[in-house]
């Protein structure tokens, strides 16, 4: 599997922080790669929170030499219209990170609205199965935890389809093994993610003890 590499402020192992790259972020880096196509010198990246996108931005900023705008339904509306216009007067590319383009976040400014229908949209989607196999045994070992692989696949079965929802597993799970000193298993896991949501186990819709 392809990885840009970059260090993340956790962990501090270099070797752990990376983008890891998929079906369903593959087009998204490459359009990042290619922005001297861009027909403005600006693009919009959107994508699910905890998806990787302000990493793979800064990993844009560092070989492109661009500007970042991180939240941008947070930033300043007049700020965002200067990044924009000094990224085509200097000929250096600005990348807007946010969850959604416009008009799902409401822009005030209409100089602004113009410039930013105008302005290509990057989309990060929703992790496949790949994806998602990937990030579980990288968090898992990024924390320590023995994840076996019937573990992993048990989740892949149960956990949504989402960025969020593998942060949330393992930080549960991590949680509760500090806690108990038990080791990760199923049965540790189902115990856990089931009553928080987080999973919806089949042995509680069947009563059969599936694995």
């Amino acid at each position: 599997m392809k990885q840009l590499a970059l260090p993340l402020p956790y962990p501090a192992e270099a070797d752990d922080a990376a983008f890891v790259i998929s079906s369903s972020n593959s087009r998204a880096a490459q359009s990042l790669k290619r922005w001297g196509a861009w027909p403005v010198m600006a693009a919009l990246l959107v994508g699910p929170r905890k998806s990787g996108r302000s990493l793979l931005a800064r990993i844009f900023a560092a070989h492109s030499g661009g500007t970042i705008i991180d939240d941008a339904e947070r930033a300043d509306e007049t700020a965002i219209f200067h990044a924009w216009n000094n990224a085509q007067a200097d000929r250096r590319p600005l990348l807007i990170v946010a969850d959604s383009p416009p008009p799902a976040w409401s822009i005030t400014l209409p100089d602004l609205r113009s410039r930013l229908a105008a302005t290509p949209v990057i989309a990060i989607e929703p992790p496949d199965e790949k994806l998602m196999h990937a990030l579980l045994e990288r968090d898992f070992a990024r924390r320590g935890l023995d994840a076996r692989p019937e573990l992993v696949q048990w989740l892949l079965a149960r956990l949504e389809r989402s960025h969020v929802a593998i942060v949330r597993a393992v930080d549960a799970l991590d949680q509760e093994v500090g806690q108990t000193r038990k080791r990760l298993s199923i049965p540790l896991a189902r115990g856990t993610l089931a009553p928080a949501g987080l999973i919806v186990d089949r042995a509680t819709i069947t009563g059969n003890d599936a694995q």
